[in-house]
């Protein structure tokens, strides 16, 4: 049974931002960040099987692509790299590229990294905010500037760039043409609207990713069974007696916890191991009394603030 607040790694990328606010406080030495990475806290604990990023970007990123698990275990990686973004701010005409305009051969594929032209044919397209993106492992794809998203991926750095935009960075021919999908990206799903607070945005035989939206002085119950990551982007939630704002993640696996909103209530996102959307995973409990919630879960101390309140007792 495992809830911790996760820690934060800064990558720093020549396409990176030097302001990263509202979302993090980091970035005030000049240097670019391109990316912030949720770890476990615990060191020594196993490495998870997913990795959720926030990525900023004034730049942008190589044309490049990740290997599916195929590939990856046939040059000695451990797993390939499937991965999904949902976009959390965007400057106007800002653009991601999903897949090739038209289909290539292998000989075509690398003929077009080789003099560079592969830049012209991505297939580009505008995103806005709120909107979820999945990658599969194979397809062809690059982020445009101005960007800030959120990224969960099956946890691999497996990554052969195709093009650099003259940043003088190694090239990964062989991995890209091997383990490219030469051709348009796949259809992308509607989003899945599973309650109120629940909306899937991205879903993978590897992961699925929701949206959750807590109403004010609410509460209730994650049961996560796998791993699970949950970042808050507005507001603030009590994960038991973890308190975790905005910009901040939490991580659980094999835990079941309660979730506390105050005034401002919490939008955030939730992203864990599964193929498919687990119903269970976040119910509300705003209907249940008190009691019961101090039954259930007494590490809380839910009992006692009920025998020290005021006459008028307490309103859940």
């Amino acid at each position: 049974m495992t809830m911790e607040l996760a820690s934060v790694r800064v990558v720093r990328k020549p396409w990176g931002k030097t302001d990263l606010r509202p979302w993090s406080e980091f970035g005030h030495d000049g240097a670019a960040i391109g990316e912030l990475w949720f770890q476990r806290a615990d060191k020594q604990a196993p490495e998870p099987r997913l990795l959720l990023k926030l990525l900023f970007t004034d730049e942008p990123l190589s044309v490049q692509v990740h290997p599916d698990n195929t590939f990856a275990r046939s040059i000695g990686l451990p797993h390939g790299k499937t991965e999904a973004w949902y976009v959390l701010a965007a400057d106007k005409d800002a653009r991601v590229a999903l897949g090739l305009k038209r289909e290539l051969t292998r000989p075509q594929l690398r003929a077009a990294i080789e003099d560079g032209s592969i830049v012209d044919l991505i297939h580009w397209q505008d995103v806005t905010v709120g909107e979820g993106l999945l990658v599969p492992a194979g397809t062809i794809h690059a982020i445009g500037g101005g960007l800030v998203l959120a990224e969960i991926q099956q946890r691999s750095d497996a990554t052969f760039r195709m093009f650099d935009y003259g940043r003088q960075r190694e090239l990964h021919l062989d991995g890209a043409v091997g383990s490219a999908v030469a051709g348009p990206a796949i259809a992308q799903s509607a989003p899945v609207r599973l309650s109120e607070a629940r909306n899937v945005v991205a879903q993978s035989a590897y992961f699925v990713l929701e949206t959750i939206e807590l109403m004010p002085n609410s509460h209730w119950e994650i049961d996560a069974s796998s791993e699970a990551w949950v970042l808050i982007l507005e507001g603030e939630a009590a994960f038991d007696l973890a308190q975790v704002a905005a910009g901040e993640a939490m991580f659980l696996e094999g835990h079941r916890a309660t979730v506390r909103t105050a005034e401002r209530g919490a939008k955030g996102l939730i992203a864990y191991a599964a193929n498919a959307p687990l119903p269970n995973l976040l119910v509300g409990r705003n209907g249940i009394p008190i009691e019961v919630m101090a039954e259930r879960f007494p590490e809380l101390g839910l009992g006692r603030q009920r025998r020290q309140a005021a006459p008028w007792g307490i309103r859940s």
